[in-house]
């Protein structure tokens, strides 16, 4: 039967649209689905980090991030702490302030993201250049071991406050840049620029990123040109990641001096010291602790049952970890993998400067050397994946994996924390005290739950009384030619760091006394107590000299 031109024509139009369906909806099916997963990542860390209240160390940030989105983008008058976060989280604030506004819900949504960045880049790098089921395999090893933080500390260490979490995922991102990049004139510059840029805002760059880079480029660049005896010019690209290096650590230090000299923000000194040789073995003891809840296997303490049981299974990514740590530094002198060269010697130093040399109070600050959870997640992607399939374990690894899921699930159905004491802030509002002074912990947090409608700024103790404080906060907050201050807040709450046990106590009434005279009235709210005056107590504050010193 003859064929009609019609039908011709027809055949011909569909082989060219079967053919862009056969090639193109693969290659947007896979970024669809990462980009669906990072959705979902999304909120279920948004749910865990909920569940514990926003304390005044992430407020102190939105505050921040709320005075730049208000035209102060220097940050003038305000004395940072030991960490600025000034071209990371603050921006990122920024950005979920203008569709938030400010509020605590905030401090949640910027870690929820942050976390969920890294998660992504983790997996991410670990694929590598790999592709099939090995790709697949290395980006759930890496993600895997990411997935599912503990609740309690171990969502306010990584899902919380910017607590260095977002300066691994800006190394991250150098790292992938090198891994995905060719070898040309540019990726050095662009890896030094984003090294200095993360520089600027937190010190630990130098640990993480600079020091590794500088360290690896050498090592490269001397077997190619020692060991090898080739030519100077065949390390060139070692030997511009060096500079790169070392140009990132001269910007990086020096934009937070220039923005103080012009009147920015200034930052506090980090407090290092060595540790003792009487302090190791309870160093030890914290820093193994802290490694075990950074992978969701702190199962000390815990009591029988199946939440100790899915504990305890993150043991398994906490091997997984120290295998491929391991696999790292015996090839680290023969391999050419530069990724696996630059994470490795940044786990280890990472680790070694919390164990030797940062200030371990409690298992609350192992956000010290949270990027030690990134950079062995992806080591264990890129060096164990093809072990495990040859040794045909992806039906174990995928075994742990939904253990690690339904983890996160659970984790992400737990309860949110209750919001700031209402009593307390509708007292406050009914009785129009609006601006008064409280300790570190109650300030920001306050002064953040309720919008900025009642503002809270904090006091420092001292032995014979109490002053303004230089913690995380803005100077002109205790001029009183701007502000009338007429209340104190005491409160007598459980004692213990705040990241662990809640907020810590502030209840000095005999310095309060000694500065600021009897008050007029006092009123007892549960665990607050309210001391009101009826005059601006900024007067006695205003002159001050603001010392260093953290604040109570």
């Amino acid at each position: 039967m003859p064929v009609s031109q019609r039908d011709v024509v027809g055949q011909g139009a569909e082989r060219p649209a079967q053919t862009w369906r056969r090639r193109t909806l693969p290659r947007l099916a896979w970024p669809a689905l990462f980009t669906a997963a990072g959705v979902v990542l999304f909120l279920c860390y948004l749910r865990m980090s909920s569940t514990v209240p926003a304390n005044s160390d992430g407020a102190a940030n939105a505050l921040q991030a709320w005075d730049m989105l208000h035209g102060n983008l220097l940050l003038r008058g305000w004395q940072l702490s030991d960490v600025s976060f000034y071209t990371t989280e603050l921006p990122e604030y920024m950005l979920v302030e203008l569709v938030r506004g400010l509020n605590a819900g905030v401090v949640h949504a910027a870690a929820a993201l942050t976390y969920t960045l890294l998660v992504m880049l983790a997996a991410l790098l670990a694929k590598g250049k790999a592709t099939g089921a090995e790709a697949g395999v290395r980006m759930g090893v890496a993600g895997g071991l990411l997935l599912s933080p503990q609740l309690g500390v171990g969502t306010q260490v990584l899902i919380l406050s910017p607590d260095h979490v977002g300066t691994a995922a800006a190394v991250l991102v150098a790292w992938l840049l090198l891994d995905r990049a060719p070898r040309r004139w540019w990726v050095p510059a662009a890896v030094g620029l984003l090294l200095a840029w993360a520089l600027v805002a937190d010190e630990l760059v130098l640990f993480i990123g600079i020091v590794p880079l500088l360290v690896v480029g050498l090592i490269r660049a001397y077997q190619q040109v020692i060991a090898q005896r080739q030519r100077p010019s065949a390390a060139w690209y070692e030997l511009s990641l060096v500079a790169a290096a070392l140009a990132a650590l001269v910007v990086g230090l020096a934009v937070p001096a220039l923005i103080h000299a012009v009147g920015g923000y200034s930052v506090l000194p980090v407090p290092q010291r060595l540790a003792l040789a009487s302090q190791m073995r309870t160093r030890l003891g914290l820093t193994a602790q802290g490694l075990l809840l950074l992978f969701g296997a702190d199962f000390i303490g815990l009591g029988p049952g199946l939440g100790s049981g899915l504990v305890l299974l993150h043991l398994v990514g906490v091997a997984l970890a120290v295998w491929a740590v391991c696999v790292a530094l015996r090839r680290f002198g023969r391999g050419s993998d530069l990724v696996v060269q630059l994470l490795v010697v940044g786990t280890l130093i990472t680790v070694a400067a919390y164990l030797f040399w940062r200030q371990v109070p409690g298992i609350g600050y192992s956000h010290e050397m949270a990027p030690a959870l990134p950079f062995a997640a992806v080591l264990a992607g890129r060096l164990l994946a093809g072990r495990l399939m040859s040794a045909r374990l992806i039906p174990v690894a995928a075994a742990v994996l939904a253990g690690y899921l339904v983890t996160l699930g659970g984790n992400a159905v737990a309860h949110p924390a209750p919001s700031e004491d209402r009593q307390l802030t509708s007292f406050l509002a009914a009785h129009r005290l609006r601006y008064g002074l409280s300790g570190y912990w109650q300030a920001d947090a306050m002064t953040l739950a309720t919008g900025n409608q009642i503002q809270v700024r904090a006091l420092q103790v001292n032995q014979d009384g109490v002053s303004a404080s230089h913690w995380e906060s803005d100077a002109t907050w205790y001029d009183p030619r701007r502000h009338d201050a007429s209340f104190v807040l005491l409160f007598s709450g459980q004692p213990g760091f705040s990241g662990e046990a809640g907020l810590s106590p502030f209840d000095p009434a005999s310095q309060v006394r000694a500065t600021f005279g009897r008050p007029a009235q006092a009123y007892r709210l549960g665990r607050y107590t309210v001391l009101v005056w009826h005059r601006n107590l900024l007067d006695p504050l205003g002159g001050q000299a603001r010392a260093p010193g953290r604040v109570g």
